[in-house]
């Protein structure tokens, strides 16, 4: 299990948001020093990383250092990014295979490093102990805020904290955005710079960063859905290829059903192409965002996908999201829907008698969570359930917290921002058993259908639905996995530009299928 920090922090706290940063710039220098990757661009997205990481240190933090006695620290800390600073003024100024450039970026890793350990190790642990830890979250949201403002390049000769410090990122921001856009290298943020994906899985990226989204994990919640999602990255590419989409289904409509407290909620039936007599089987697909982005609009390629390749209905609720409604609100939607569908699927063309569920990344997290519920209720379950990149737990899990650090779309540091939001003014929701699937007893798992988990390389999420899957097993569950390397967290829905996704959603269908033909 890989730990951040050696003490234990919610996911807005500053010192959770800080150890964030770390790892993402961390695993950018290994990119750097294994020789693989575009050095130019993962150079560029350090700087980038740590000029909002500095400013909004040296703003938010750095003036509170002396007030509660960490003199010698702040002192300390604030050489050391002034040194970081120069360094990469250096680097942008040079390039990749020159003396100065390899001379500056080594120093880079060596300093940033120590002063990673330091910070980590010794004045964030004080920090909190003398500042309080109920203060950790209100500097967590002012932290957030400061990147907001932050310059995008680092300014050595700008004064080093404060509210001046504030004032000349003001100031200099717009400028270092239009060097940003008259370079290119405002397209170039968003993207997986490391060398690991496949091609076709790099032009996706690649394709989205060219969209200039913003940073979500510094945004509002409004802001960042504003932003263009992996569905965007997908069309941009087929655009490019000349190849027209959506992918043809029979037919697609949306139903108003009830949702987990007593409003309404949108549910989207998709039809297959080639239906067959019916009534046909149902698939309860759930939508991912991390509780928070993304609706029923992004993950519609998925759902015509699974519909035609499987043959069957799949439905997919456009359940609440946070900060709005934050947990359980969502699942108590999905709970909602899949009920809903029980009851009402000869409506529409569906077979009750034949239904199954899942859904990616957060939605592969209300799937067996819905399962659980429906056992204990003694109701009917599922035939079959498919976790795709599931969220299984609400902790920094394994080896792909650390080697997916810096992945995208989704990184450590928005997958944090995810859980602020979802989990907020809820502290104990992490422990919840709908949340913390790897914390269930085999007892309760043994209550879920045959399952498939799916996991992409570059994905955060990655280890913690391999974990998942050995749990099942462990409890007696049939389980099958698939995993893909060189690709991303949301691969699935671009089965019409990634063959990895194309067979994701053949091995999903099929596993559905068997499962609606044994019954």
């Amino acid at each position: 299990m890989n730990v951040p920090l050696n003490y234990e922090t919610q996911a807005g706290d500053v010192d959770h948001l800080i150890a964030d940063d770390h790892a993402i710039v961390e695993r950018l220098f290994q990119h750097l020093e294994a020789g693989r990757g575009n050095r130019r661009v993962l150079v560029d997205q350090v700087s980038f990383e740590l000029a909002l990481h500095a400013f909004a240190e040296e703003t938010v933090l750095y003036p509170i250092w002396p007030e509660i006695g960490m003199t010698d620290e702040h002192d300390d800390a604030e050489h050391e990014h002034q040194e970081i600073k120069e360094l990469l003024v250096t680097l942008g100024r040079t390039e990749p295979g020159q003396e100065e450039f390899e001379r500056a970026l080594a120093e880079l890793i060596r300093v940033t490093r120590h002063h990673v350990d330091d910070e980590e190790q010794e004045e964030l642990p004080e920090f909190r102990s003398k500042a309080g830890a109920e203060r950790m979250a209100e500097l967590g949201g002012r932290f957030l805020a400061a990147k907001r403002q932050a310059p995008t390049r680092p300014h050595p000769h700008a004064p080093s904290e404060g509210v001046a410090e504030r004032i000349a990122g003001v100031l200099a921001r717009p400028l270092d955005q239009v060097r940003d856009t008259l370079s290119g290298r405002r397209k170039e943020m968003a993207t997986d710079a490391s060398g690991l994906l496949t091609p076709q899985a790099q032009a996706i990226v690649d394709a989205h960063s060219s969209l200039g989204p913003l940073p979500l994990q510094t945004l509002t919640p409004e802001r960042a859905r504003e932003q263009p999602g992996p569905d965007d990255a997908v069309k941009e590419v087929a655009a490019e290829r000349g190849l027209e989409g959506p992918e043809p289904v029979g037919s697609v409509e949306d139903l108003r059903i009830p949702d987990g407290a007593g409003g309404e909620q949108t549910l989207r039936v998709y039809t297959p192409a080639d239906a067959g007599p019916g009534p046909l089987p149902v698939i309860v697909w759930i939508h991912g965002g991390g509780w928070v982005l993304f609706d029923i609009d992004t993950y519609d390629a998925s759902c015509r996908g699974l519909a035609n390749k499987a043959g069957a209905i799949v439905v997919s609720p456009d359940y609440r999201r946070a900060p709005e409604a934050p947990f359980p609100a969502s699942h108590d939607d999905v709970l909602a829907a899949y009920r809903w569908v029980v009851a009402n699927a000869t409506t529409f063309g569906g077979d009750p008698a034949r239904t199954g569920i899942g859904g990616e990344s957060v939605g592969g997290n209300m799937a067996p969570a819905t399962v659980l519920q429906l056992a204990e209720a003694g109701e009917q379950l599922p035939l079959a359930q498919v976790c795709v990149y599931p969220l299984t737990t609400a902790e920094q899990f394994g080896e792909s917290m650390a080697d997916a650090a810096d992945g995208r779309p989704l990184n450590r540091a928005l997958l944090s921002w995810m859980a602020m939001h979802a989990f907020a003014g809820r502290p104990d929701a992490a422990r919840d058993p709908r949340i913390d699937l790897l914390g269930l007893p085999a007892e309760r798992l043994r209550s879920m259908p045959p399952t498939l988990v799916v996991t992409g390389e570059r994905d955060v999420l990655r280890s913690q639905g391999q974990e998942f899957a050995r749990h099942l097993q462990e409890a007696g569950v049939e389980v099958a996995t698939r995993h893909y390397d060189g690709v991303m967290h949301e691969f699935f829905g671009a089965a019409a530009v990634l063959d990895e996704a194309e067979d994701a959603q053949r091995v999903a269908a099929e596993h559905f299928t068997r499962s609606f033909t044994a019954a």
